[in-house]
């Protein structure tokens, strides 16, 4: 079972950026080079919300189109790690932010790789707030 653990939420004030890192372990019948990973974030009150995808084979990205440009999501194989560069953050980015993996590195492509049951593995989640 792979585990996933998210770290670098914050309260930053808006315009503000923040890192968050999925660290990523427990990779038994697959390498992680075999998963997709997305980013995912809830605020409260409202559904869990697709924020990125990477294939962790070849490192392609996909992002929600409310990101416009302002996060980057990127990987470090060897460190079983996906991070989420996020600028120009706004109220609205506040919201609890989860990794989730699963099989097939290419699921970021298909709407599998952006809904809540199409990922079997999740992390616990890391608060952003974005508050002045």
């Amino acid at each position: 079972q792979v585990q996933l653990v998210e770290s670098g939420g914050d309260k930053v004030q808006p315009g503000g950026s923040l890192r968050l890192s999925c660290d990523a372990s427990g990779f038994s019948l697959f390498t992680v080079d075999r998963y997709a990973i997305s980013w995912f974030r809830q605020a409260p009150g409202k559904e869990r919300e697709w924020v990125s995808c990477i294939n962790m084979a070849d490192g392609t990205t996909y992002y929600g189109d409310f990101v416009s440009g302002r996060f980057t999501i990127s990987r470090d194989s060897a460190k079983k790690s996906v991070s989420l560069e996020m600028s120009d953050l706004k109220p609205e980015d506040t919201a609890t932010y989860y990794c989730a993996a699963e099989p097939g590195p290419n699921r970021c492509r298909v709407e599998a790789g952006r809904t809540v049951s199409g990922f079997g593995s999740w992390g616990q989640g890391t608060q952003v707030t974005v508050s002045s």
